[in-house]
């Protein structure tokens, strides 16, 4: 293959704060820092990895682009992703919806499936 994801661009206000929260979340570590950049990854060539950078603006719609964690138990895993700093969010979802909505701390919408073996199952 010519082409592979490489890393995941996020735009931030606090990229400290924000890169910190996603290595919890993944298990991940810092693995470049400067002023202009954070990059974060499982190690340096475990791919695709994380791209914090700064922006002035604030968010201001819905994001057309989200993460999915397929945790091995989806509940264990919101309540402790919200215990570092996220926090349940309603894009209208059903009760019968078997993914939960959660949020980053800087409002990035982000969801936690149910445990899944394939991408397509």
């Amino acid at each position: 293959m010519a082409v592979h994801l490489h890393q995941i661009a996020v735009d931030t206000h606090d990229l400290p704060s924000l890169a910190r929260f996603w290595c919890a979340v993944l298990d991940w570590k810092v693995l470049f820092e400067d002023e202009g950049e954070i990059v974060i990854g499982a190690d340096e060539t475990a791919r695709p990895g994380m791209c914090f950078l700064p922006v002035p603006e604030g968010r201001t719609a819905k994001n057309r682009l989200h993460i999915d964690l397929a945790p091995d138990d989806r509940d264990a895993e919101v309540e402790r992703i919200i215990g570092l700093g996220a926090t349940r969010v309603d894009v209208g979802q059903g009760g019968d919806a078997t993914w939960v909505v959660l949020a980053d701390p800087e409002g990035n919408e982000f969801c936690v499936l149910r445990p899944r073996k394939t991408l397509t199952d």
